[in-house]
């Protein structure tokens, strides 16, 4: 179900004394019209049903509301236009045809000319995500290639079993690459070796993916990190990023469905996705698995607002 724009959500702190380049999100964003001047786009994806087949902490389907309301008095730093493009909310554990609806609205989104950043729910986001891409380039950029960093303490390579979850989407798009004669260019990092099983290595092996693990992401290493995520974006024409938040560590961030025992520390978090954003080939960015049941007094709304600040910046400045 397509659910229009709450614009109740977008309101706070005004600084009218310091005119426009006082403004806050809640200022500047409207309800998205299609044909509207090209800007960035925020969707929701209200599902916590893939988290719970993958037996995970459900809540995760509040998640797009509560980033509404922590994003709201971020300082508006870009000058392309803001727009709510409401919520894809699941009905009656049906995420495969919610994962469809969220697709197709991406591709509506994108072929509009405004860049998309969707707001989860669960990580089962990134295979809707990917149907909106696909058929977007179909569409649009048929020659051209697609290449997925996901930002995550999991793998999410799992088989479904037998539906697809919160585990599985990277397995899914892997399907369908297959299918379509496309190739699956596919960059997990921040993966924990706790949090993965053999078999999922293996998986990720035969499939060609490649893996930054977390233990390898310090700041004595940062520089090689970073040229590896450099020489996967020279492979690709376009990047979809997709930013799971269980990447962080746990006391950082225990909002989530599966909190990390180690993680990835935000201050090298972000000159990563920097790296990323800097290619300029970024064509959507997702957020999943944000579980406001579990936050502390919004600490963890925050760190995910700041993040989502950091992709609307890298993308629109």
């Amino acid at each position: 179900m397509l659910q229009l724009a709450d614009m109740h959500l977008w309101s706070g702190r005004t600084d009218s004394e310091d005119g426009r380049a006082g403004e806050r999100w809640h200022q500047r964003i409207t309800p998205l019209q299609l044909d509207s001047a090209p800007g960035l786009a925020i969707l929701g994806f209200v599902s916590d049903e893939g988290v719970r087949r993958n037996k995970g902490r459900i809540g995760a389907a509040k998640g797009p509301r509560i980033l509404r309301l922590a994003m709201a008095s971020l300082p508006a730093t870009f000058d392309a236009p803001l727009y709510d493009a409401g919520n894809v909310k699941i009905e009656k554990e049906d995420l495969e045809s919610a994962q469809s609806l969220l697709g197709a609205r991406i591709t509506e989104v994108l072929n509009c000319g405004h860049f998309p950043l969707v707001l989860g729910g669960g990580h089962e986001i990134a295979y809707g995500s990917y149907q909106g891409i696909a058929r977007w380039m179909r569409e649009e950029q048929r020659d051209k290639t697609l290449g997925i960093i996901n930002f995550d303490a999991h793998l999410d390579l799992r088989i479904p079993a037998p539906k697809g979850s919160s585990g599985t989407p990277f397995y899914q798009i892997s399907e369908q690459c297959e299918i379509n004669g496309r190739p699956f260019n596919y960059l997990c990092v921040g993966a924990a070796d706790n949090a993965n099983t053999p078999a999922l290595y293996q998986r990720a092996d035969e499939l060609g993916a490649k893996i930054i693990r977390d233990r390898e992401i310090t700041p004595w290493h940062l520089d090689n990190v970073q040229k590896q995520i450099r020489e996967f974006i020279d492979g690709v024409d376009f990047v979809y990023l997709t930013v799971c938040l269980d990447v962080l560590p746990a006391a950082v961030m225990p909002a989530v469905s599966a909190p990390a025992g180690r993680g990835v520390p935000l201050e090298l978090l972000e000159p990563l996705l920097d790296t990323v954003l800097g290619s300029n080939k970024v064509c959507l960015a997702d957020m999943a698995e944000f579980n406001p049941y579990f936050d502390i007094e919004d600490h963890a709304a925050r760190t995910a607002a700041r993040i989502g600040f950091q992709i609307a910046n890298g993308v629109m400045a």
